[in-house]
């Protein structure tokens, strides 16, 4: 298929530039990946899709405050540093700009002296590996010092850095967050518990890939960057049951989709796991692990859309972009909700 195929035209004032002020106030629409058949809901009444004995699977990575924006000490020019991956102990794959003014030995700091990174090793694509240097506990130093890493999409500033993390957010190593997750609330969360639904976790780190665009036209020709995923074994227990009961698995956001089906294509199985995936869901793909998605609405030509249309369809997918954009929903990682069931 090619890189067209997954292309469509959205006005740019329904790019979501700040979360509403509830979580699960947002519009959800609601297609089934068989008929095609489109429903308008709001995300609050999402429960009523789910059954006792479903089981929903969320991703419980949280973002770190990664963009950092420092001066290098040789020049005092500006550089801008996402933090993408620890490496180990104070090593970190970084995501530089302007690339080309960091090279191995360049020192950046971030401001006043309490941190500093040297670039120990140039890689392509702007990826340059950091050693960071500092006194503290990073983590508090980065809530001082760094900023939450938005889409390039999004313009206005976040007052409340939060709300770029999810309710349940956990477990530290993201440069992006799951935004599907972004709209449950605990209280939601609790309802699901109390009608019998299963709420269980796993983790997969958002890494390089949510911010590279697929640059090949021949879509089967893209190449994923690696991201980190891990599972336990009283999650895994729990899905295998409820395969076995014939419950469904509702996976909230791509990167559960991600886990889960990487998983069961290399087990046979739910299993403890923990490692990292490259997996790319396109049209053609037979999905084994999950019955439903939660998502939001994704940019045109992203791997996101890609995996979306997989499961629904391309045309039913591109259709309900098209209702969606006729009935104004908001877009992109601050926008609204969609859920695909059968």
């Amino acid at each position: 298929m090619q890189l067209e195929d997954f292309d469509y035209n959205l006005p740019k004032e329904l790019i979501a530039q700040v979360p509403l002020e509830k979580r699960d106030a947002s519009k959800l629409l609601v297609l089934d990946q068989k008929t095609g058949e489109i429903n308008h809901q709001n995300f609050s009444d999402v429960l009523q899709y789910m059954n006792p004995g479903d089981t929903l699977v969320l991703n419980d990575t949280k973002v770190l405050p990664a963009r950092l924006i420092g001066v290098k000490e040789e020049t005092n020019a500006i550089i801008e540093i996402l933090l993408l991956k620890n490496i180990e102990k104070d090593i970190w794959e970084c995501l530089a700009k302007p690339a080309k003014r960091v090279h191995v030995g360049t020192v950046i700091d971030f401001g006043f002296k309490k941190l500093k990174a040297k670039c120990i090793q140039e890689k392509e694509d702007g990826i340059r590996l950091l050693e960071l240097i500092y006194d503290g506990i990073l983590l508090e130093i980065l809530e001082e010092l760094g900023t939450m890493p938005l889409p390039p999409y999004i313009h206005e500033k976040l007052k409340d850095q939060s709300r770029y993390n999810t309710v349940y957010a956990k477990n530290i190593g993201s440069a992006a967050a799951p935004t599907a997750g972004l709209h449950f609330t605990n209280d939601l969360l609790e309802k699901a518990k109390e009608k019998g639904i299963h709420v269980e976790y796993v983790t997969l780190h958002v890494g390089l890939g949510t911010f590279r665009p697929v640059m090949v036209e021949e879509i089967k020709d893209h190449k994923m960057h690696t991201e980190y995923y891990e599972m336990s074994e009283e999650v895994a227990h729990v899905l295998n049951e409820t395969k076995k009961r014939n419950n469904k698995i509702i996976a909230v956001g791509t990167t559960s989709v991600r886990t889960l089906e990487t998983i069961i294509n290399r087990y046979g199985k739910f299993q403890a796991c923990s490692g990292v995936t490259d997996i790319f869901i396109y049209p053609g793909y037979q999905f084994q692990a999950i019955d439903f998605l939660i998502t939001n609405f994704h940019l045109p030509k992203s791997t996101l859309l890609m995996l979306v249309s997989a499961l629904a369809g391309r045309e039913n997918t591109l259709h309900a972009y098209q209702e969606a954009i006729k009935e104004k929903y908001r877009f992109f990682s601050f926008g609204d909700s969609m859920i695909i069931k059968y």
